[in-house]
């Protein structure tokens, strides 16, 4: 089918924006950046690029020497990193980090010719999912025994394309660097809305292989100069599920429905970690992780709140979509007939709103923050998943990928009783919304308040004992008769869980192979099929500039912050405190030295990975986004949007002056 007449092309093109993009590896835009920039992106250097790149924890990262080590923001990485910093002097003492994999893009291959020939147009989209879903586990499946390695089918422009992702995975990740919390995240959760900022959040990791350290030739070199204003630099993350495709009716349904409530739950357990924190040195020491998780979170989900109450983002969704669909109406072939797939969206997400609520309390994300509570739900899945052939279990376990979730059974994890006892009575209030056809309350709380409950269900479980949580995931009869409080909780939730996951994929998922996936095809017809896809958690290369730019208030805000600035801001109380070293070595420092810089890289809030320069050299780390950033999840801005980086000069001003790290500045090809 093809539209008729150009001027249909003008009547919806919209200006892109210069650096706009979140570009597959595959799709990156050369010719683009070359008329803008002068710069010729070679296949060579994207390759270097994406075999460099790590995904490590929850964010990413890259390899900075042949022997295995890289560089990750803290923010990613987690539960590894003590509160008061760590530097191995010597390879023997770098710590293990159990859990914590690095997972690098070996191979990425378009399959979308198999996994759309499983259902035909004709085929009702349930069916047609589940066929589509029986095919992408049969090629993991394949791919994984194949190479050894981690595989997944990931999706795109909702549906019309498929691509098949090979991962090689690093199982072993030791910790070799690390400053203090108070300096990686100074300022606090409150600073965090805020650029300017002043943020180590970095870290060194190594990766091992057979118990030695990993041959990785594919590495970045260090910059020592870094990056300078109105510099080009490539970033590459792996973006978070953004929404600038979703039609009007998608975009009320966040606004109205799912983030209110999101935001809401967030905020009550932000409030009730605050308080835990407060009681003492100790409590806040084993607080601090998750405050910092959360609040991360309430940033992004209050920031894309407050972006939907924008009459004018959703005015411009709404006049894109009218001539989209005018378009559409207007063509021989297609006609008001084809036009009606956006009242089909429309009218499953309303028929799904009441649903939503159940939804992320049961299943998408269910105890928020209790480490012990997705333990036992990860070890409920695992004994049933195992015993079911491949192409019907649950994505997250299927061949070629539940390596994951067996590894994070098998890393102790530093729990607090009365921090778990806290959230899941937090949780099993938050249940209390819910309707009896929902979840089996009464059946949970046995009589007691919330609070008497979850005190309970911690003191007797005994997943702490990696060996149980392995006896117990590998025997589906062990799970049905165990006594454990933490298992018969998960085993509880995990019906009405799957229940109201199996209505989401029927109404909602399924939209993205019938309704959706129209929308998308006659965007793309329109379009071409050289735009980027939306973010989703792979691995993606954007570009831009260091650009200053002026906030809200029309106050200019400059490109890159100092050390200098750091110091005026410090003082002795937390969160403003830095760490004795810190304190000690100020007059050996040059203040001057860049400390964090902004770019136009067009990343969603939360977002880290590795900077470089035209010559494919590490110049700095991204690791949040400024408050303007997060309306990039609906529609980008060069304007005010800005992304956040640890400067490169920075880490080595201080990895020298304040924390004599000789060995690993050697490593990274630095002089002392």
């Amino acid at each position: 089918m093809r539209f008729r007449g150009a001027w249909l092309l003008c009547l919806l093109a919209l200006p892109a924006a210069a650096d706009e993009g979140m570009w597959l590896f595959n799709q990156f835009p050369q010719n683009r950046v070359k008329e803008k920039y002068s710069f010729d992106v070679s296949s060579e250097f994207l390759e270097n690029l994406r075999l460099a790149s790590v995904q490590v924890g929850s964010g990413s990262g890259a390899f900075v020497s042949p022997n295995g080590l890289l560089i990750a923001s803290q923010t990613g990485v987690g539960e590894c990193l003590p509160a008061d910093g760590f530097y191995a002097a010597g390879a023997q003492q770098e710590r293990a980090c159990p859990g914590l994999e690095a997972r690098v893009l070996f191979t990425l291959q378009d399959v979308t010719a198999s996994v759309k020939a499983a259902a035909p147009e004709s085929m009702k989209p349930a069916e047609a999912l589940q066929k589509q879903n029986a095919t992408i586990a049969k090629l993991e499946q394949t791919c994984s025994t194949k190479t050894g390695h981690s595989c997944r089918v990931v999706k795109f422009f909702s549906g019309q394309r498929y691509l098949l992702y090979e991962y090689k995975v690093y199982s072993d990740v030791r910790l070799v660097f690390a400053p203090e919390h108070a300096v990686a995240f100074f300022g606090g959760p409150a600073q965090n809305l805020t650029y300017t900022r002043y943020g180590l959040d970095a870290a060194f990791l190594r990766a091992y292989e057979n118990g030695k350290p990993a041959a990785t030739p594919h590495y970045l070199k260090w910059s020592s100069a870094g990056a300078a204003d109105g510099e080009l630099v490539f970033t590459v993350a792996n973006p978070s599920a953004t929404s600038r495709l979703s039609t009007a009716a998608q975009l009320t349904f966040y606004r109205d429905t799912a983030l209110p409530f999101e935001v809401g739950r967030l905020q009550d357990l932000i409030s009730a970690v605050a308080q835990f924190a407060a009681k003492g040195p100790e409590d806040r020491l084993a607080a601090q992780p998750l405050f910092a998780s959360l609040a991360a979170r309430y940033k992004s989900a209050a920031g894309r709140l407050i972006a939907l109450r924008d009459e004018l983002l959703l005015l411009r969704k709404q006049t894109f979509e009218k001539k989209l669909r005018n378009a559409v109406e207007r063509d021989p072939k297609l006609g008001t007939t084809a036009a009606k797939v956006w009242d089909d969206v429309a009218s499953a997400y309303k028929a799904w709103a009441p649903n939503e609520r159940a939804y992320q309390l049961l299943e998408s994300d269910a105890a928020a923050g209790s480490d012990l509570f997705q333990i036992a739900r990860t070890t409920v899945r695992l004994a049933a998943e195992r015993a079911k052939p491949n192409d019907q279990r649950l994505a997250e376990y299927r061949s070629g990928v539940i390596q994951s979730a067996e590894a994070k059974l098998k890393a102790p994890a530093a729990l607090n009783d009365s921090l778990e006892a806290l959230l899941l009575a937090k949780y099993l209030e938050h249940l209390k919304a819910l309707n009896d056809k929902d979840v089996p309350l009464k059946q949970i709380l046995g009589g007691h308040s919330p609070e008497q409950a979850a005190e309970a269900v911690v003191h007797s479980t005994k997943l702490r004992d990696v060996a149980e949580r392995q006896r117990l995931a590998s025997d589906p009869k062990a799970i049905a008769g165990s006594s454990d409080g933490m298992i018969r909780l998960a085993r509880l939730i995990d019906g009405p869980a799957r229940k109201v996951r199996k209505k989401h994929e029927d109404s909602i998922e399924s939209l993205e192979v019938s309704s959706a996936s129209r929308i998308e095809q006659y965007r793309l017809q329109l379009y071409g099929a050289n735009e980027y896809p939306e973010g989703n958690g792979t691995p993606r290369v954007m570009y831009g500039v260091l650009k200053a730019y002026k906030d809200r208030a029309e106050t200019a805000v400059p490109y890159t912050t100092t050390l200098g600035g750091l110091f005026y801001l410090a003082i002795k109380e937390p969160p403003f405190k830095l760490p004795q070293s810190w304190a000690d070595a100020k007059s050996s420092l040059d203040l001057m030295m860049p400390f964090n810089f902004v770019s136009t890289c067009d990343t969603t809030g939360g977002n880290s990975g590795p900077t470089v320069n035209k010559k494919g050299e590490f110049v700095g780390l991204a690791f949040d986004g400024n408050l303007e950033s997060l309306s990039n999840t609906y529609l980008y801005s060069e304007e005010q949007a800005r992304t956040i980086h640890v400067a490169a000069p920075g880490i080595v001003e201080a990895l020298r002056k304040i924390y004599k790290a000789n060995r690993l500045l050697e490593e990274l090809g630095i002089s002392r």
